[in-house]
């Protein structure tokens, strides 16, 4: 089995800014001044209405990540709203704020299927006449795409990476509040919602980019050509993880960039991270935090049985080929 990993959709996170996670977006108030070499594409979009605001200060090779701004190119009907599973404290600032979304700003809203079912708040005693304003979906039966505007997160950075991972190809701006336990993502806080929602819809927010690696598994008959099935794709915004399993023995890794071997990995695994993922397994395992306006991908070796690997940066939008040919391999993708 071979996995071909590459680096797409250059994404950002900045405390209190908009922050757009492989073509994503979450917000916030404060602005970090910062250069980088990595504009975005001038056709790039994000969901059915979104785009990066254009403006002649803005045409230039190096460019001001803080400067990006949110446009629409039409107002936004929709939003999805995502809220952290089983937590009895997000029910009030969800059906507050799927409330005022419906009755002040006219909005369709979307949630997930089993949020119509959950108890906790199907029992509150605001659901009844919101009910049937919602519209519902489940996770891999219905097709999204360009149905949502843009999405609200209510949660921590999980309920943030959950809903990168409903959208494998476009994704809506993403507005992140913290209401969960880690909030490395989620800048906004809930008090006063109402200004920073329509400081959105209204298209002044400034927004940052985040990036998602583009992961092509090939099994052994497809790469002869014996099966007619195509490869799967995933697009990853946390990291890859090749590990030894349950298996008592090292794994023995060949790592490839753009067709050329680079080095061999033995010990318990490898780990093929974003710049958002380098702030979590990676930098567990002996890792760096690299600033997600970065253009970068980091291989991180788990336990190596070695004195002198350390973990490696590699520029993004390169090609990595790290070829599975022990059946104790395993392979965990870390979309959400």
């Amino acid at each position: 089995m071979w996995l071909y990993m590459n680096r797409v959709n250059l994404d950002a996170v900045k405390k209190n800014q908009i922050v757009y996670i492989g073509d994503e977006l979450c917000l916030s108030n404060e602005e970090v001044r910062t250069r980088s070499l990595n504009a975005p594409s001038p056709i790039q979009q994000f969901g059915p209405c979104g785009r990066i605001m254009r403006n002649s200060a803005m045409v230039m090779t190096i460019q001001d990540p803080a400067s990006q701004r949110l446009t629409w190119y039409k107002p936004p009907l929709s939003v999805l709203v995502i809220k952290k599973v089983r937590d009895a404290q997000v029910i009030q600032p969800f059906i507050q704020l799927v409330k005022w979304l419906t009755v002040e700003k006219r909005m369709l809203v979307f949630v997930e299927a089993s949020v119509m079912e959950d108890s906790l708040v199907t029992s509150h005693s605001g659901f009844p006449i919101l009910k049937d304003k919602l519209m519902s979906f489940r996770e891999g039966q219905d097709d999204l795409t360009d149905k949502i505007d843009f999405i609200i997160c209510l949660g921590g950075d999980g309920t943030l990476l959950y809903a990168s991972s409903l959208f494998q190809q476009s994704v809506p701006p993403v507005m992140a509040f913290h209401l969960g336990s880690l909030g490395f993502l989620t800048p906004f806080k809930f008090d006063n919602f109402q200004d920073q929602v329509t400081h959105v819809l209204e298209g002044h927010a400034a927004l940052t980019l985040r990036s998602r690696l583009r992961c092509i598994i090939l099994r052994k008959d497809q790469e002869t050509g014996k099966t007619g099935r195509p490869p799967t794709n995933l697009l990853v915004l946390n990291e890859v993880v090749i590990d030894r399993g349950p298996s008592p023995y090292l794994s023995n890794i060949d790592l490839y960039l753009d067709g050329k071997r680079i080095t061999s990995v033995q010990g318990d695994g490898l780990i093929v991270s974003t710049p958002t993922g380098s702030t979590a397994y990676a930098v567990a395992a002996g890792a760096s935090m690299i600033h997600p306006s970065v253009p970068a991908i980091m291989l991180t070796p788990i336990c190596p049985h070695s004195l002198s690997f350390r973990p490696i940066v590699v520029p993004a939008g390169v090609e990595l080929k790290p070829p599975c040919y022990y059946l104790h391999i395993s392979c965990s993708f870390n979309l959400c």
